[in-house]
């Protein structure tokens, strides 16, 4: 995401025709040598027929994918007398060069230009990767579409017309919450997490609609603001999924749950976003969370509470943000039905637990509300009846009461820290229940913390300037199933 800048400086030498590139060039970029020297030819340029040596500096810096062809191309040019070399001095070009000379389109363009766009110099890119470099505000984009296209400009002849992207105007949600039939409390949950940006937990059979009430939360969270977009499309661009068609809209993962840890929080010999950060500002949904490799899920502990993963390597160190929201669904035991009223359940005290000690405590611990989302009767499904949209009033809610928290503490209420936590302003009478709760639940600090922020979300949906005992005691009430949880894992509630 910091998009480091690279000079590339070309040096001529008598001797034997010979290519060298030094600077740390991994594989695709050292490929670079026969890309250059093939689409200069077809180009009708001359390449020089001396030992050239290529440079990209910072030399301890490693270098990847074809983004450096086109600078190269141009140093080379320059080098020899064939561009002038002064012009290059007022851009910045990235791109992969096709042998033909055509330019094609890179990874992480967004976030190139994003990171570089108070150096008060031009882009030149390939035109497939413009558009997307364009969204962001103050910076001159000219799209290229070959090297030819590219020296007519240097030199004056042609010059490229610079690139005026017109935002893309956001979707409308299209899952609403009244195709899940049911499930008030589940739904009432569901505008909690989103008010106040809480992590969730979503326990009940097969077909109970767990899955579908996570789909719909991105439908209910506040429009992005143009610098959350553009930090999430700069994400998906470094993981080459960036998708115009969906600029403002709150990302939405869903990773299989035989995804790996790298899959999920990024890294590889190369450092590439993972789950977590392509969820950034959005919804990370684990669904059948016992199923997910143990090891798996404790990498997520650490992005939870800091909202960024640090990778390091040997070579290089990262950082991605990850300030997602999770949503998680699992089962009750193994079978799916433990305490449906048909009794279809089979499943033995020691199954069932050992079942659930799949989750650790301390990943409990980090997950702020968990419901109950019971079967739903057959009366309520075979009603025929178009019900009236949800989605749109509970939206409305969840900004206005967004807006309050970021009027009053300028974040969300999940995200407040241990010191700010005097900003909840919760009555006496709220404190003494949320006490009284601690000592009997054997809630860990942290969960008396997490209880507290939840109670503070739901004073905000009621329109009260003070949390008082009824928002403590319904924020208990979701804890009340993460405790069980935990106490069904064999270790001590609140851990």
């Amino acid at each position: 995401m910091s998009a480091p800048p690279v000079a590339v400086e070309v040096h001529l030498a008598n001797g034997l025709p010979n290519f060298h590139l030094v600077g740390l060039p991994l594989t695709e970029v050292r490929e670079a040598r026969d890309r250059v020297r093939a689409a200069l030819q077809n180009a009708q340029f001359e390449f020089p027929s001396r030992k050239v040596t290529v440079n990209l500096a910072p030399a301890d810096l490693p270098k990847e994918s074809g983004r450096f062809d086109l600078p190269i191309a141009l140093a080379v040019l320059a080098a020899t007398g064939q561009i002038p070399a002064p012009a290059l001095e007022r851009y910045e070009f990235a791109g992969e060069l096709a042998l033909t000379g055509e330019l094609r389109a890179i990874r992480g363009a967004l976030a190139m230009v994003l990171s570089a766009r108070r150096d008060g110099r031009a882009f030149v890119l390939p035109a497939a990767s413009a558009d997307e470099a364009a969204l962001v505000r103050d910076v001159v984009v000219h799209p290229a579409q070959s090297l030819l296209a590219v020296c007519a400009h240097l030199t004056g002849r042609t010059p490229l017309a610079p690139l005026c992207a017109s935002l893309p105007v956001a979707p409308g949600a299209t899952l609403d919450l009244a195709d899940v039939r049911g499930q008030a409390q589940a739904k009432r949950v569901l505008e909690i997490a989103a008010a106040g940006g809480h992590s969730l937990l979503l326990i009940g059979p097969p077909g109970t609609g767990k899955s579908m009430l996570a789909q719909r939360l991105p439908g209910l969270l506040p429009p992005l603001g143009e610098d959350e977009a553009l930090e999430a499309a700069a994400i998906a661009s470094l993981a080459g999924r960036f998708v115009p068609e969906r600029w403002r809209v709150r990302p939405f993962r869903a990773p299989h749950h035989t995804a790996s840890g790298i899959a999920i929080v990024g890294g590889g010999s190369h450092a590439r976003p993972g789950e977590i950060s392509l969820a950034h500002h959005g919804v990370l949904f684990l669904d059948e969370l016992p199923e997910w490799d143990r090891r798996v899920l404790e990498v997520l502990r650490e992005p939870l509470e800091s909202g960024a993963i640090n990778i390091s390597r040997a070579a290089r160190q990262s950082t991605f943000p990850a300030q997602f929201q999770l949503v998680a669904a699992m089962n009750p035991c193994p079978c799916g039905w433990y305490g449906h009223p048909g009794g279809r359940c089979r499943c033995g005290p020691d199954f069932v637990r050992r079942y659930r000690s799949r989750i650790s405590g301390p990943l409990l611990d980090r997950i702020d509300l968990a419901i109950d989302v019971p079967a739903v009767p057959a009366s309520v499904l075979e009603a025929t009846a178009t019900p009236a949209a949800e989605s749109p009033a509970a939206q409305a809610r969840v900004v206005a009461v967004r807006e309050r928290q970021v009027t009053r503490q300028g974040k969300c209420n999940a995200r407040l820290s241990a010191g700010e936590l005097a900003l909840c302003d919760a009555t006496p009478g709220a404190m003494q229940t949320l006490t009284r709760a601690m000592s009997r639940m054997q809630l860990s600090a942290r969960a008396f913390h997490r209880v507290l922020k939840v109670a503070r979300t739901i004073a905000d949906l009621a329109g009260d300037a003070r949390v008082e005992a009824p928002h403590a005691a319904e924020a208990l009430a979701y804890r009340r199933a993460v405790v069980e949880r935990e106490s069904a894992c064999g270790e001590p509630a609140g851990r």
